[in-house]
């Protein structure tokens, strides 16, 4: 039995998510109208049901993002939502609050990234405690999907593009402790892209307004087969709050990454139907991006941050030769146009501009401030990229067969998809022996063949007759309008959803005790870690008055390895305190050497 491969999308509204399946996605995700991880991008339960029916047509589905913790007084409001996400046609719920797990609903769920999934143990708990799916950790390594897999039949999520939560997801508090809004409650006020200065002891200044928390942007395109043959089955684009070229050019991307792969082998499916013509040729250095990185997957290594910059970088052009009055001369020609924007590092800080005019290696920007010898140039926006996407027309579509059956008084049309799907209309009318059946049947032909504006493309058409016959043009259309709208009522009928899987309660919580990490805020979630054999609870952060000595991040992600400075190593020329400062907010910076971990402890504010 072949394995099914999704690609899955970001939604920030019904319409980037009808964007997004038109490009290629065989699943998208959306956020719920209230407890999606972004806030910012809630959507109605009308739109939400809009792109469902669009969804289902190509077997694609729609899951909803009902990803922050709960408080008591939300238990029943969430619990609403997930009823008429339901019927409303959802497919899965993810979620973080594991009071959606204690509720009585039949929808399956996916444990939200936000759960910190990175082990076996974790695996196999949510397996048993009736889950479908569990999201990876972002930081997680071929090595440990594998463990995962071998240790559990869950399906298995990874994120393979876009930006990176630097600490363990779920597990950061530092827009909490700074301005009192929670990354677990969906209002991250992102501090890990804010700049800090690194001090030693005494306070003493080692590295001055860097962006030592900002990591580059994930981009696993060239791992896929890797994360296939490791058992991961769904592909993730982060991405919901970025706009609408990103989402096309990065789902367009892998799109052709993964028909490649499955093109090749014997094994491998995709899990929704329909194809993408493309009128373009994605390249993710063309869209937003810090620059990219495979993070941990393969190997512990350092130049995974982007100090200079939390924004996007795009892609590197060139070097600069030398600068004359109003330009300057790359190293090599004919990667910058008219309209381009460039960003480049000068004083230690990233600058931009726009190019007005450019000639082969010459080019004349905007403003000339900070350009120089050796300075290296990087284009940010693409503006001939960006406007082929504009202008993209790109649509997906099903391959269907058309057989025109014409009697003397009846015409019959029938439409069949690949997977058997049928729909047909008849009607009764007088059809004469046609005087140029030749003529007649290329009449019919041609009007079988039409589309129009629906999502089928007809690519064989077959006629059926004892004798040529005449059929107007206006009766044929008609006739294939009604067929055609059948067929796409027919698929949605036949669209099959999965229910919630019934969950053992005797199945135990990988940890006996959880600490304010585990997120517990509200009655529901409490019983169902006790039920689940956790003794000690301690309530999450949100619900507590004091912060400081807290331990606020814990990542794989390392300060002292990116700036060459591991303690690991024999060129380690530091040994003493860290802290991180912004605004006399105070992180003290911690190393576990044996486990390659960082954490960060909020010391509140300096005097």
């Amino acid at each position: 039995m072949k394995r099914r491969l999704e690609l899955l999308a970001p939604a920030k509204d019904a319409d980037y998510g009808i964007t997004a399946i038109d490009y290629g996605a065989d699943a998208v995700y959306i956020g719920a109208p209230k407890f999606g991880a972004r806030a910012a991008v809630g959507n109605s339960m009308n739109d939400i049901r809009r792109l469902v029916e669009y969804a289902h047509r190509f077997g694609t589905k729609v899951y909803l993002a009902l990803n922050t913790v709960l408080y008591d007084n939300e238990l029943e409001v969430a619990r609403q939502i997930a009823l008429q996400a339901w019927e409303s046609g959802v497919d899965a719920l993810i979620v973080q609050d594991m009071a959606l797990a204690e509720m009585d609903l039949p929808i399956p769920l996916h444990a939200s990234t936000q759960t910190f999934n990175l082990s076996p143990e974790k695996a196999r708990f949510f397996e048993s405690a009736g889950f479908s799916r569990m999201i990876l950790e972002r930081a997680v390594s071929l090595d440990e999907i594998r463990e995962i897999r071998r240790s559990s039949g869950i399906e298995l999520e990874a994120f393979v593009h876009g930006a990176i939560c630097v600490c363990y997801s779920g597990q950061c508090y530092m827009s909490h402790v700074i301005s009192g809004k929670s990354g677990n409650r969906g209002e991250c006020m992102q501090p890990c892209r804010w700049d800090y200065n690194l001090t030693g002891e005494n306070f003493r200044r080692l590295a001055s307004a860097k962006h030592l928390l900002s990591v580059e942007d994930l981009n696993l395109s060239a791992h896929l087969e890797k994360l296939i043959d490791s058992g991961v089955c769904s592909f993730k684009i982060e991405g919901r709050l970025k706009d609408i070229t990103y989402l096309k050019n990065s789902v367009a991307y892998y799109r052709k990454e993964l028909d490649r792969i499955i093109s090749g082998r014997n094994d491998l499916m995709r899990s929704s139907e329909g194809e993408t013509a493309f009128d373009f040729a994605a390249d993710p250095c063309k869209t937003f991006s810090r620059g990219f990185t495979n993070y941990y997957l393969v190997e512990r290594k350092n130049k995974v941050s982007s100090f200079d910059t939390p924004k996007s970088v795009g892609k590197y052009i060139g070097e600069v030769r030398k600068t004359g009055k109003d330009s300057f001369v790359l190293d090599q020609a004919g990667e910058l146009f008219n309209g381009d924007g460039i960003c480049f590092v000068s004083g230690g800080k990233m600058l931009g501009t726009n190019v007005n005019k450019a000639e082969g290696d010459t080019v004349w920007p905007n403003r000339m401030d900070g350009i120089g010898p050796g300075v290296n140039i990087f284009r940010n926006y693409d503006h001939r990229f960006a406007k082929s996407l504009e202008r993209s027309k790109t649509r997906r579509m099903i391959a269907v067969t058309v057989q025109v059956r014409v009697e003397a008084g009846r015409l019959s049309f029938e439409v069949t998809d690949a997977l058997g799907n049928r729909g047909v209309k008849t009607v009764d009318g007088v059809f004469e022996p046609a005087r140029n059946v030749k003529k007649a049947e290329e009449t019919i032909r041609q009007q079988a063949a039409k589309s129009g504006d629906t999502i089928f493309r007809v690519e064989e058409v077959t006629v059926c007759w004892d004798t040529g016959r005449f059929v107007p043009a206006s009766v044929l259309n008609g006739v294939r309008r009604e067929a055609l709208d059948s067929l796409d009522a027919v698929r949605l009928a036949n669209y099959q959803r999965d229910t919630r899987a019934a969950g053992d309660p005797a199945a135990v919580y990988p940890q006996h005790a959880l600490d304010y990490r585990g997120n517990v805020t509200n009655r529901l979630a409490e019983a169902f870690y006790r039920k689940h054999g956790v003794s000690g609870i301690e309530p999450g952060v949100e619900l507590q008055s004091e912060s400081i000595g807290k331990e606020v991040m814990r990542t794989r992600y390392c300060i002292r390895r990116e700036m060459g400075d591991c303690l690991r190593e024999k060129s380690c020329t530091y040994t003493g305190p860290l802290q991180l400062e912004n605004n006399y907010t105070i992180f003290e910076l911690k190393f576990d050497c044996a486990r390659c971990e960082m954490a960060l402890v909020y010391k509140g504010k300096r005097k």
